[in-house]
């Protein structure tokens, strides 16, 4: 990739004989937002802190802005950014006093500390909060506020290790509204999430399961792969009343092959074979007399789900 800011080839992670991160190689491009998912214990928090410099790489390299991660630690510290699950803030200063000592941590001083402290409190509207005690605001404020924290030497690259969880949707969503600002000016994010809603937001994603990456590239590329597609097969949304007793009664429909319940529907996997009039008969048999059906497209989580199963399936094969 000609423009990229992060390059990983190989990078791989031991502890004694467990190994957290397994030959992983991507690029991910200037300006892209990159989200990294996987289930927990998978490698993603550590992959991060192989390529911010925290932990030393057992084999492999990484590069961030053309940087070597090793040799180069120095300079990269001066590109990236870094918001931890935890929001690395300290309890007992204010929302003021944690912005200075952040700037301050990257030898800014005087007025050009001032300028970026206002710079961002005005991006993230920190204003009424400034004189609270970081332990006393909620998530959502605590949360922009170590994303300010994370910013006051403008990083190039901004990296987020799961920074909705726990928070409510509103302040997701606000959340996500500075993201894109922050890709449209240039800034390349990287992004972990359990949240299949901001994945989908993502130029790119990679999933990794069971500390390899299995898959990275496009959402919309991601969702026409075969594994996903089986050939022979539709997907079809199914909307009726009691969809819990509707999905009781279809899991042990033939050609049905992956049930599942979103809100009011039911998303299916079936064979070709299956037709509308099938699964409506099937439904009146269990005292549902209407449903809505309809072709789909995969989602994001139909694409993680298949290839988990396909590569746990390989893994026991192998072993």
């Amino acid at each position: 990739m000609p423009d990229a800011m992060i390059e990983c080839e190989g990078l791989t992670k031991r502890f004694g004989t467990f190994t957290a991160v397994d030959h992983v190689s991507f690029s991910i491009g200037k300006g892209s937002i990159f989200g990294f998912l996987g289930p927990n214990g998978s490698g993603k928090s550590t992959v991060i802190r192989l390529l911010c410099g925290i932990l030393e790489p057992t084999e492999g390299t990484a590069r961030i802005g053309g940087h070597d991660i090793i040799r180069e630690g120095e300079e990269i510290k001066e590109m990236i950014g870094y918001m931890s699950q935890k929001f690395s803030l300290y309890d007992e200063l204010t929302a003021n006093e944690n912005l200075i000592f952040a700037g301050k941590l990257y030898s800014l001083g005087g007025r050009k500390l001032h300028q970026r402290r206002d710079e961002l409190i005005a991006l993230t509207h920190l204003e009424p909060y400034l004189d609270r005690r970081a332990a006393l605001l909620s998530g959502g404020w605590r949360q922009r506020l170590a994303m300010a924290c994370s910013l006051m030497h403008k990083p190039a690259v901004l990296f987020l290790d799961e920074p909705t969880a726990g928070i409510d949707p509103v302040a997701r969503r606000e959340l996500w509204d500075l993201l894109f600002e922050f890709a449209g000016q240039g800034m390349t994010l990287f992004v972990t999430t359990h949240y299949m809603d901001e994945a989908e937001r993502c130029s790119h994603v990679g999933y990794i399961y069971m500390s390899k990456l299995i898959v990275c590239g496009e959402p919309d590329e991601l969702k026409q792969l075969p594994e996903v597609n089986p050939p022979g097969t539709r997907r079809l949304d199914v909307t009726c009343d009691h969809v819990t007793t509707a999905l009781q009664a279809i899991r042990h429909m033939p050609g049905v092959r992956t049930p599942t319940v979103f809100g009011q529907s039911m998303h299916l996997l079936v064979d070709e074979g299956v037709t509308h009039a099938q699964i409506e008969e099937k439904l009146r048999s269990v005292g549902i007399s209407h449903a809505e059906i309809h072709e789909i497209g995969p989602s994001l989580e139909d694409v993680f789900v298949a290839l988990s199963a396909k590569h746990a399936t390989e893994q026991r094969k192998a072993a």
